[in-house]
């Protein structure tokens, strides 16, 4: 009985010896802290893309401007009849030699028949053009005329508004073959003036273009101004 007892008391000692030293050994490491919580997706912003001069035009194309009277300054601006008739013939040789495609071909049958009936007015027509610029320049009128009508031609031949000239120059030619000798400045003038409507809705187009591209150069691509450093250059005097 007494060896009993003492054998009990010798297994509790043993296990409360094991209890301590578990108590005084090594901890467990602590268990990680959980990660940073994920930031926030940056908003996504659209830039559109910036606008594109019309027509396939260059940018810095320089506009004509609008005069005082509301009327835009090209070449066909302000002119006498004489040379309305004329740069009316020009502009329908210009779209005889251009206007190619299988749709415009009446363009050149009434261009040659235009020529055909109109032949004295267009001579006269002529001759009142040289008699003008022989009175603003004097003897040497010829350059500043041929520099005028080479500004006419590549007015009505510019690729861009090619395709609406053609188009435009087809209804006029169609109307042409009606004209009477008589008619020929009055119906030059009117033809002039609704070939022009092409360029004209082009400018606005353009000058449309010029303003979007501000604003969206103002938005997307400000632009840093510097200040001049002074230098001790003397300017020019004109």
């Amino acid at each position: 009985m007494v060896a009993q007892v003492r054998q009990k008391i010798l297994i509790g000692s043993v296990v409360v010896t094991l209890a301590l030293l578990a108590a005084c050994g090594p901890k467990a490491p602590p268990a990680p802290a959980p990660p940073p919580p994920r930031p926030a997706p940056l908003p996504v912003v659209y830039i559109p893309p910036r606008p594109q001069p019309p027509l396939g035009a260059p940018a810095g194309l320089a506009v004509p401007r609008i005069g005082a009277d509301g009327v835009r300054q090209t070449v066909n601006a302000n002119i006498t009849p004489t040379q309305a008739t004329w740069n009316f013939r020009s502009a329908y040789n210009v779209a005889a030699l251009n206007c190619l495609k299988p749709q415009h071909a009446d363009i050149l049958i009434g261009y040659r028949a235009f020529l055909k009936t109109h032949a004295r007015g267009l001579t006269s027509a002529n001759r009142g053009v040289d008699a003008d610029f022989r009175k603003r320049y004097g003897t040497s009128f010829i350059r500043p005329r041929e520099a005028y009508m080479t500004q006419v031609y590549n007015y009505f031949a510019y690729p861009p508004t090619l395709a609406a000239f053609c188009d435009a120059t087809l209804v006029v030619s169609r109307e042409s073959v009606a004209v009477k000798p008589v008619d020929l400045a009055s119906f030059s003038a009117l033809g002039l003036g609704r070939l022009e409507l092409v360029f004209n809705q082009f400018y606005r187009s353009y000058d449309q273009y010029r303003a979007d591209a501000g604003l969206w150069d103002a938005k997307y691509a400000p632009v840093t101004v510097t200040t001049p450093v002074a230098t001790n250059a003397v300017p020019s005097v004109k």
